[in-house]
Parts: C-alpha cells; structure tokens; sequence
C-alpha cells in the first residue's frame, strides 16, 4: 500500500511572527511561541457552543475518529475469519487489542507527521499490541480509503441518528405551536407587503411541511449512503481471491451497513447527497428562525423570543433584547451552504483513486453536521420560548383590513361583473388611493360601482379579515396529521 504524500509547505522564518499575543494564561508573547490549542472557532471554549453541537463534537471527535478505524479493522478481521479467509484466533486478538485507550497517542500523531499517511501509523500501533501471528493479518488486503469510507459511513450513521431525533423533537414543538394558533388571523405578507389575511397556524405549518420532506430525504438516503467500502486498492478486490464477494456480505453485516454494487472511492455522489441534503435542511431552518425573527421587531410585535435575565443585548443600549439565536440560525445555514460546494467539488477526481476528494470531506461532512444539528438545536430552543402575541397579529390584520381584503371585494364582485372587470376596477380605486393617500375603505364604500356589484349589507363582512381565511384551518389539519399530531 503507497503511502499519501503530504505536500510540505514552507513556513515564514519565525521573525516573521513577532506580533504580540495575548493568552488565557495572561501572558504576552511571540505568535511563534504559542501552544495554545482551540484556534478554529468551533472548538473556542468561549465561542464554540454557538457552531458545533455536544453530539457532533463526539461523533467527531479526533479520538473518536481513530477508534472508529479500529473497530473497522476488527470487523474486518472477524468478517474474514467468518469466511475462513484468516485464523479465528488471530481475528478475536486483533478485535481484542484494536482499543485505542491502550496506545500511544502522541506516538501515532508524530507517526503521521513523520510518514505523511494518516493510517499506517495507527496499523503500526496495532500491530505492535498483537503477537507475531495476529499482526500478519490486521488490514488484510484492504486499503486505506476501504477503512477511513466505511468509517465515515459509520458517522454519517450517527449523524443520521442524532438529527432525526432532533428533528422529531422540533416537529412535535412547531406542531404544537400550528395546532394551537389554527385561528389567529395575522397579516400574510408578499415581498414585505401585506397581501392577504391568513393565519400563524398556517404559517407554521408550512415550515413543518418543508421540514417533514427534509425527513423523509434523509430516511430515505440512508439505503444509498450508508454503505461499507471493501474493494481493494483499485476497487478489483484482487487481494481478496475468489471468498472477496462472501466477504463483503460478513463485513457489512458486522458493522450493520448495506453492501454497494462497486466500489466508490472515487464515486463520491453518496458524500455529496448527505452534506447537500443537510445544508438544504438548514436552510429551511434558517426561513423560519428569520421569520421569527422579522415578527420579532417591535414596529410588527406579532411574536417575542424568550429572555432571560442572564442574557445582555448590546453592551451599550441597556434595553436590546436582541433575536440572536434566530441570527445564529442563518449564520449556521450560510456556513452548511458553504459546505456543498466542497462535496460537489470532492466529486469530481481521477480514475481509480483520488485523495483530494477524501480530504475536502473530512472538513465538509464533519462541519455540515455541526450546524445542522446546531441550528435544529437552537430553532427548537428558539420555539420553545417563543411568545405569541395573537392580540398584536389581529390588530395588525385589522389596521390593514382595507388593503388584505380586497381580493375578496374582486371576487363578490366578479358574479355580477366578472373577475377582469371587478379587479380593474378595485386595481384603478386601491392605486389612486395610495397615490393620493386616501383612505380605501372610504373610496371603495363610496364608488358606486362597488356598490351595485356588492350592496350595502355586505360591505362590512368583507372588511372582515377573519372571513377569508379560505381552507387555512383544513390545510393545518392536514400537516398536523402527517407529523402524527393529535389534538
């Protein structure tokens, strides 16, 4: 097995770092000198807990990462004792000894720097643990990608695990917040504009709709991503002989994953499936936490996010309480978005085999699943406070009642004029009235056009928001149900 060469890249001399630094311990000193660790934003002690969630920091964590490669290992080795490929005793003393607790740490870190390959020196470690006869069987015609893509497929797993749980978590909360607000009639607004009258209900239950399909895609990517990778240097799975098929089957089996038609190590579309799906999940995330957000601002007052007395807005303007765990939300879409194009781009490699994909996942899978689960996190943080101010969405819907009613005047009046001729006609009133800034209810109570088309005893019902609210409450239902929401 070649090992990957890592490409040494010259470092200024270390005059060039003379600036100042100030750390933790209160020490000044030169950039060059400094040891402290924490240096990327999702692993501050201060910062971090606002990009990466406590369940993807373990899944991912870089011990974790390693004993995940042992555990293929073992399963490797017990798959090909299953087969009659190598001894069972030397199998279950390499499943015995493949604990990452009793190696040396440090060593296996200077080993990579030193060889350039991330695995052999963790093998190395291994073989080291067993005696004379197991050592000759560890990775026993695999190659490296073989062990790092299964692994991968095992965190994809958790990942998958963790966020549908999530999810379900955050389904069940927004259910509840649709089912209870089915009737509070707000302003729906169409490129910032208020439209029409609608309901909170309903605009929850969009969110949940969208989430609910984000679901069922990654249900559903489960049979095509999670899969093992066992095919050999170039994916003949010579190395294996003529048990190299039965094999795939026992691996697969052992680590509970499925078992693909060839190998993928530079077929990446799986890779990019997963990261795609969850930054398109984030993003729906992100719609919602920014309408909370813009319902939010004092001028609309349709809805509050929670506060605590803990919590500090600005470190000038005493009475901030600003809606930043909604922003956070957003920021974490932005960066997941950001991770797509390093799938997409992972896709694209050369013949048998190419690290440069493999590489950019390492960063992109990893960093996807921190903020999706980071954003599902503080949405459902963010609805669990959330007040609703049903009070403020109907005097809302009310103070704009002669604007958001009057698709309702063009189809009461389009009975006895038609649909064209009533809407020119309430298009020709509602546009002069802004131009002159007059009142519409006045203008359209006084042509009488209107008038003759609609009478009198109707006027006031169709400046009534709450009468056209159409099949809103059906429509809430029919979500509900879905989420398996019960009343």
């Amino acid at each position: 097995m070649e090992p990957q060469t890592l490409v040494q890249i010259p470092l200024p001399p270390p005059a060039a770092f003379t600036a100042p630094a100030h750390c933790a311990d209160g020490h000044t000193h030169a950039l060059a000198d400094c040891r402290h660790e924490h240096s990327h934003v999702l692993d501050s002690k201060t910062h971090g807990g606002g990009y990466a969630h406590a369940a993807t920091r373990a899944i991912f964590c870089s011990r974790c990462r390693l004993q995940r490669w042992l555990d293929v290992e073992a399963a490797l080795a017990m798959a090909q004792a299953d087969v009659g490929m190598i001894p069972r005793p030397a199998a279950l003393e390499i499943q015995r000894r493949a604990v990452l607790p009793a190696m040396d740490l440090e060593r296996i870190a200077e080993g990579v720097t030193r060889t350039g390959h991330s695995l052999m020196p963790l093998l190395h470690a291994l073989q080291d643990a067993c005696s004379p006869e197991a050592r000759e069987f560890i990775h026993y015609g695999a190659t490296t990608q073989d062990i790092q893509d299964t692994a991968q497929s095992l965190e994809l797993r958790d990942v998958l695990d963790t966020l549908d749980e999530a999810l379900d978590g955050l389904l069940a909360r927004l259910a509840t917040l649709a089912d209870r607000h089915r009737h509070s009639v707000m302003v729906a607004r169409t490129h910032s504009i208020p439209a029409l009258p609608t309901t909170f209900g309903l605009k929850v239950a969009g969110w949940i709709d969208e989430l609910l399909r984000h679901r069922d895609r990654l249900r559903q990517a489960r049979q095509r991503v999670l899969v093992v990778q066992l095919f050999g240097g170039v994916g003949t799975m010579a190395a294996f002989g003529p048990k190299a098929m039965p094999l795939l089957e026992a691996f697969a089996r052992r680590l509970g994953l499925d078992v693909p038609l060839a190998g993928w190590h530079v077929a990446r579309d799986r890779v990019a499936e997963f990261v795609s799906t969850l930054a398109m999940m984030t993003a729906t995330l992100a719609r919602a936490a920014d309408e909370i957000r813009t319902l939010n601002r004092w001028e609309i007052g349709e809805v509050e996010v929670g506060w605590s007395e803990h919590q500090i807005g600005s470190s000038t303007m005493p009475h901030k309480r600003n809606p930043e765990g909604c922003e956070q939300v957003v920021v974490m879409a932005r960066l997941a978005k950001a991770q797509v194009a390093l799938a997409l781009d992972a896709m694209i490699l050369e013949h048998e085999r190419d690290y440069r994909g493999t590489r950019l996942e390492w960063c992109a899978v990893a960093d996807v699943s921190h903020y999706a689960l980071m954003a599902t996190s503080l949405l459902t943080d963010t609805v669990a406070g959330l007040t609703v101010n049903a009070a403020a969405m109907e005097r809302n819907a009310r103070a704009f009642s002669d604007s958001i009613c009057m698709e309702a005047f063009v189809f009461e009046m389009a009975g006895k004029l038609g649909k064209s001729s009533a809407y020119e006609i309430i298009f020709e009133l509602t546009q002069a009235c802004q131009r002159d800034r007059v009142p519409i209810r006045e203008a359209v109570e006084a042509d009488p056009r209107v008038l003759a088309a609609v009478g009198e005893g109707r006027l006031a019902r169709l400046f009534e928001p709450q009468a056209h609210l159409g099949m809103a409450a059906t429509i809430v239902d029919g979500v509900l149900g879905e989420v398996g929401h019960r009343r």
